[in-house]
């Protein structure tokens, strides 16, 4: 990562971008659809569209479909085409594998007792990680022939810390967020999602509260999810996650400072990654 890529090596990097941008466009579509959003970034959902309806679900899968056409137009000829589609298949498993997690707590297969740390960190690392911040990475390293098993072992590593963290931030964000800044109400708590925030809740309630997290998460009304908003109140979540957040942006930092850069990787494209995670601007709360 470390060479300047050639005009022509710039123009075939921007198409693995987009092809990444129409496999999230596609997970994006079907997330709406299985979560029953309204809006995504402050515009309707696709599927919400008169004219559209759920003939979505076959727009997305054409979306991910062209990803394999178009890496075949351009990129058969190069030596790192088979790298680069088992790199997109491993990926889009992953991904459906921590998605199939999460459509299993909201269809309330997981009893809220089941909701551990463990469990949600397999699926926020799979739902998130590896399409988000695994993809770009490896992609990047197996098109300039840059890939060993270790440089993608320490990718890896910092990818899921990474995406784990921005599942927890997005997480936090839809019970504490400003809808206006974040594009969406929240309906974590009314839909029995599988959040960080009622993962760690269970780790530090009362029996008390965990009896009124039982009656009232995934209850689909505003008088319950208030309760568990009560709850969330009495045990300092706002703080709680605040206090894990600064931790996990050491462990990030602490990973990046230990890339091996003699391997191919710099550790300047992943501090300029972090510096955009952690400049969302949807983290800004509204006053209480």
């Amino acid at each position: 990562m470390g060479q300047i890529p050639s005009v022509a090596q710039t123009s075939e990097l921007m198409i693995i971008g987009w092809l990444i941008e129409l496999l999230n466009a596609a997970y994006c579509i079907w997330d709406d659809i299985e979560d029953g959003s309204s809006t995504r970034r402050g515009q309707p959902c696709w599927y919400t569209r008169p004219d559209v309806g759920m003939m979505a679900i076959n727009d997305a899968c054409y979306l991910e479909s062209a990803v394999y056409h178009i890496l075949k137009k351009h990129f058969r000829e190069h030596p790192a085409y088979i790298d680069l589609v088992e790199l997109f298949l491993e990926v889009g498993l992953r991904t459906k594998l921590g998605q199939a997690y999460d459509l299993l707590a909201s269809s309330r297969h997981f009893k809220l007792h089941q909701f551990g740390l463990d469990k949600y960190e397999f699926m926020a690392t799979h739902k998130t990680a590896y399409y988000t911040t695994y993809l770009p990475l490896a992609s990047s390293l197996f098109y300039l022939q840059l890939a060993t098993p270790k440089n993608l072992e320490e990718v890896r590593k910092i990818a899921m810390l990474m995406g784990l963290y921005f599942q927890a931030q997005d997480d936090f964000l839809d019970v504490f967020g400003n809808p206006a800044i974040t594009g969406k109400v929240g309906t974590d708590i009314q839909k029995n999602k599988y959040t960080w925030l009622v993962a760690e809740a269970l780790r530090r309630c009362s029996e008390g509260q965990r009896q009124v997290l039982d009656m009232s998460y995934g209850r689909d009304d505003e008088e319950h999810a208030s309760k568990v908003k009560e709850i969330f109140k009495q045990l300092d979540m706002v703080e709680e996650y605040e206090n894990w957040e600064k931790k996990m942006v050491v462990s990030i930092k602490s990973a990046i400072d230990g890339i091996d850069e003699s391997a191919g990787l710099k550790k300047e494209v992943f501090t300029t990654l972090l510096s955009k995670i952690l400049s969302d601007p949807r983290k800004q709360l509204p006053q209480c």
